[in-house]
């Protein structure tokens, strides 16, 4: 088995492509730590390696975000290693390969508007932020404020923020014109 390895904008987090599906259309899964990651065998075995900051899984990726104490020259053989073994013995990814749910915080009038911004998320936005190791999930629509939840390579990432205001904002202001602005959250 061989395992591609990427860098993301982020300079604390490695993109691992194993080849195989991870996710695939089930959505995606984010771990912010051990404590979070029982539902995944995969996300489970990561956090065991000392230096493993957060996990976050995509189709057919796996992004690796590490400690700052941590260097990817000691890290990055283990994850490969990790990766690589639970894909060879078959192992689940997901406990019930179920994917992440997020809350929506939408007003039901606003349905037309949300579906028009859900489908240039997912045409014009996440392939590209897949791309980088990670993902960006709709949470909620309200007051002309589409409010998007960052994952993967993309948490944390130094241009992050500038994505969301200069690119995502203003593609979203163009074709839907109720939108007044883009505004990061927290899981």
């Amino acid at each position: 088995m061989f395992i591609e390895t990427e860098a993301t904008p982020n300079p604390a987090t490695l993109k691992f492509l194993p080849g195989e599906d991870v996710m695939g259309g089930r959505g995606t899964a984010d771990f912010t730590g051990a404590e979070t990651a029982s539902r995944s065998p995969l996300a489970a075995r990561l956090f065991e390696l000392e230096g493993v900051a957060r996990i976050f899984l995509g189709a057919d990726f796996v992004t690796v975000t590490k400690t700052n104490e941590a260097d990817w020259a000691t890290l990055r053989p283990q994850v490969l290693g990790a990766v690589m073994e639970h894909f060879m013995a078959g192992r689940p990814v997901m406990a019930g390969d179920e994917a992440e749910e997020m809350a929506e915080d939408t007003d039901p009038a606003d349905a037309e508007v949300v579906a028009q911004i859900k489908e240039l998320l997912d045409t014009r936005v996440r392939p590209a932020v897949a791309g980088d190791g990670g993902d960006i999930v709709f949470r909620g629509f309200r007051d002309g404020i589409v409010r998007l939840h960052m994952q993967g390579a993309c948490s944390g990432c130094p241009s992050s923020r500038a994505t969301l205001k200069h690119g995502v904002e203003n593609m979203l202001r163009h074709y839907v014109p109720e939108v007044v602005a883009v505004e990061q959250v927290e899981a």
